[in-house]
């Protein structure tokens, strides 16, 4: 009974610095994290270019004739680049939701 009660002894650490860095690469789960890492800067920078090649256009058919949307300010504050990055976030960010969303609804942790 004593026996089937005592956990198992933890396997012995791998040897040599090759093995050491194969186990700290699993354990951690690196890996995806800088597959995860390299997609959102991709994603990001698709993202920015949408805005700025699709979106903003589109906008500056609503301003004045010749005035860029970076140039939009009020005031004194220039809020025309504030507006297109805070755009170019959400559009990210929503992305990023419905990609975890499918993940999750498909049991990828």
């Amino acid at each position: 009974m004593r026996k089937l009660l005592t956990p198992p002894p933890k396997p012995p650490p791998p040897e040599g610095l090759l093995n050491e860095f194969k186990d700290f690469l699993s354990k951690y789960k690196v890996l995806g994290l800088a597959v995860a890492f390299i997609l959102g800067l991709q994603l990001a920078a698709l993202v920015q270019a949408l805005v700025n090649t699709l979106i903003m256009p589109i906008v500056e058919l609503f301003l004045p004739a010749d005035t860029p949307w970076e140039s939009i300010t009020i005031g004194v504050l220039r809020i025309g680049e504030f507006l297109g990055q805070l755009l170019t976030f959400i559009i990210v960010a929503f992305v990023i939701f419905l990609i975890m969303k499918a993940a999750t609804k498909a049991g990828i942790n």
